[in-house]
């Protein structure tokens, strides 16, 4: 209860600081802040996992690539039931509550299409998409596109190199939790998630891994060995989840019936029944809260530093610009008339050759003495 209290604080105050420092840009001076940063390829169950953990269906899905700009969800537990009291808010439609979300998942697809156009292409550019909910804990990721290998379409030759660079841009953050999917019917050795990880995070320290599909491996197989880590090893160790497929979207199967066919299935199993406690999408959910509670608070001494030192520079950085006295919306032309006072001043004086830089200048090319 004090973990859930703390959370509950927190990470509302830490999402907010999310959002200033995306407004801010990626220049270097920006402190980066602790994410769980989702990859995987393409077809790895990637959007199953998110949306399991959501309840709901609203990712954008089909054939191919649908995820094509990185999507920052923030998910906020509302202890209020009730349909009412569950929406979701982007943050380039600030204020518009969004409570279907069908509309959600369309409103993804429009914004995506605002930017890249009907085009098969891929922006590093984020969406960042807030959901509030009675049925999630509190949790922020980012949701990467899928990794592809061929192009298709419009896509350019490189597109493989392009998201490659965009999965490292996110993964490289030094205070990111890795969480790499990949399915259970696939060769992990292979696997695009656990490889690009693994050159983001080679000790594997900041990696978690979630293995999908677990229902469709072949016959007299199992994942038991993965789960344990003694196929890949991973300090955040491996979770193992059962999601819904296409079929069962197309066929209907809700969120919830879906989460009870993943509790039979795992309790069934003659090789996970004596570990399906600390698998399936409900565990899931409570350790990459409980994760990124702890590692938010562990990096919080060093944010703290990083921006005091990046609030020092702003504070200097403005005072170049005149009096802090005439800021405000009421003192708006007296501050520009001192901007341009300032900015014909500093012109006459590099015409006179009597401003510092113009002496710097000269000094160093001995044209003027």
């Amino acid at each position: 209860p004090a973990r859930c209290v703390i959370m509950e604080r927190l990470l509302p105050v830490f999402n907010k600081l999310q959002d200033a420092m995306a407004s801010l840009g990626t220049d270097g001076q920006v402190p980066a802040l602790p994410q769980i940063v989702v990859v995987g390829s393409q077809s790895s169950g990637k959007s199953s996992v998110l949306e399991s953990l959501v309840g709901r269906d609203f990712l954008p899905r089909g054939a191919g690539m649908c995820t094509r700009r990185p999507l920052l969800l923030q998910l906020l537990h509302n202890t209020e039931g009730g349909d009412a009291n569950e929406w979701g808010e982007f943050a380039h439609l600030p204020g518009k509550r969004f409570h279907d979300f069908d509309e959600i998942r369309r409103e993804i697809e429009a914004e995506t299409e605002r930017k890249l156009g009907k085009t098969l292409h891929v922006s590093p550019e984020p969406i960042r998409l807030c959901i509030r909910s009675p049925r999630v804990l509190d949790l922020s990721l980012v949701d990467l596109p899928g990794v592809t290998k061929v192009p298709v379409g419009d896509q350019p030759h490189d597109i493989e190199a392009q998201l490659v660079r965009l999965v490292m841009q996110y993964t490289k953050n030094p205070n990111a939790i890795i969480l790499a999917v990949s399915a259970a019917n696939t060769d992990l050795a292979t696997s695009d998630a656990i490889q690009l990880a693994k050159r983001a995070d080679p000790t594997g320290e900041r990696t978690m891994g979630v293995l999908t599909k677990l229902d469709l491996m072949d016959k007299g197989t199992d994942a038991s060995d993965v789960l344990r880590g003694l196929v890949v090893p991973l300090q955040r160790g491996f979770v193992g989840v059962v999601c819904r497929s296409q079929q069962d979207i197309v066929d209907g199967k809700t969120p919830d019936a879906a989460r009870e066919a993943e509790r039979r299935f795992l309790e069934g199993h003659p090789r996970y029944a004596e570990m399906a406690s600390q698998m399936g999408v409900p565990h899931l959910s409570v350790k990459l809260n409980q994760m990124l509670l702890g590692h938010i608070r562990a990096c919080l001494p060093e944010l703290r530093t990083k921006a005091a030192s990046a609030l020092v520079r702003a504070r200097g950085e403005i005072a170049k610009y005149g009096d802090a006295l005439l800021e405000g919306k009421s003192n708006q032309g007296a501050l520009m008339l001192q901007l341009i006072t300032q900015f014909a001043n500093n012109y006459c004086d590099a015409i006179d050759g009597t401003s510092a830089q113009v002496q710097e200048a000269s000094r160093e090319t001995g044209e003027l003495q």
